[in-house]
């Protein structure tokens, strides 16, 4: 049985991290004997509680706690940080933004009025960055979770991106009605992961801009069945998604908990303390889409989400 050590001694927060991708995540940190700090963030305070309990009764590791975050709102966001400056905790050395949503029973907006899947997938995380890094520590460690949908030479069963610009994507004015609601809503979804590669791309290049040995780098865990992610599908809507995936698809969907110890490794592993603006599947590193290394589509949805989030 694993020793809880007598003091942690840096702090990662993944968001999201109640089920699922973020919960293996935190599993296989908190397994690490690297002293970690855990926090998971989501906004549904009594699952983080309980996955707080579960994960220090599996590990017998007792550095890890439980915070509220709803990306779906910038005041949540901004509470979440002021709540993170006061409290005691070793330095913050990573942060995890693993959160994300698929919609397709219609278009939802967030607090600030912008669509749900934007919102909470690509401003809401760009917030909670950019108000931490003041609080990172030199040589930390950021991850995106982003996915193979974003890539439309990758056969993921799941539409093409369609990246306009930042603003039709928070305010989207309907000339999308060709599509029935639920392909509006997977699109919303390839395109919000286009967005998390734009952004590590161009947070990375902006910290080594700066000097800055902060490492900012994407991760794609592939399909995975037994997560939480289509939880805005109805039964027949699952099985009717099941039926447009191939075979060949369906046999390389990937088990959470696996993929949760590969993510993970990215914030453990010290042969990449140096890596940054890289995309990993997996535990392999491989080049994202062709548009994800856009540098004008980056920087205008960079400086267009600190607009939006101001």
């Amino acid at each position: 049985m694993m020793q809880t050590p007598i003091k942690a001694s840096k702090t990662v927060i993944i968001t999201g991290g109640n089920s699922g991708l973020g919960y293996y995540c935190a599993q296989a940190l908190a397994q690490s004997k690297q002293d970690w700090h855990i926090i998971i963030a989501s906004r549904n305070l009594p699952r983080v509680e309980e996955a707080v309990q579960q994960l220090t009764a599996e590990t017998n590791y007792s550095f890890i706690e439980g915070m509220t975050l709803d990306l779906a709102s910038l005041a949540s966001v901004r509470q979440f940080v002021q709540d993170f400056q006061t409290r005691e905790h070793p330095p913050l050395h990573a942060i995890v933004c693993n959160a994300g949503v698929q919609i397709v029973s219609g278009t939802c907006y967030t607090e600030n009025g912008f669509e749900m899947t934007f919102g909470v997938n690509h401003l809401g995380h760009f917030l909670l960055v950019n108000l931490l890094l003041p609080q990172l520590s030199d040589r930390s460690r950021i991850v995106f979770v982003s996915s193979d949908t974003h890539n439309p030479e990758t056969n993921t069963g799941m539409p093409h991106p369609n990246y306009q610009d930042a603003n039709a994507l928070a305010f989207p004015t309907g000339n999308d009605n060709q599509m029935d609601i639920r392909t509006v809503g997977r699109v919303r979804y390839t395109t919000s992961k286009l967005c998390n590669l734009l952004c590590t791309y161009e947070l990375s290049r902006r910290l080594q801009k700066q000097q800055s040995k902060m490492t900012v780098n994407a991760f794609n865990p592939g399909l995975m069945l037994d997560t939480k992610l289509s939880r805005d599908y109805s039964e027949s809507e699952r099985s009717a998604l099941r039926a447009t995936l191939s075979a060949s698809t369906l046999g390389q969907s990937r088990d959470s908990q696996v993929m949760g110890s590969a993510l993970a490794r990215l914030i453990l592993d010290p042969a990449l303390d140096q890596v940054t603006g890289r995309y990993f599947d997996g535990l392999k590193e491989i080049r994202s889409s062709d548009e994800s290394y856009d540098e004008h589509k980056a920087v205008e949805l960079w400086e267009t989400s600190v607009g939006l989030t101001h």
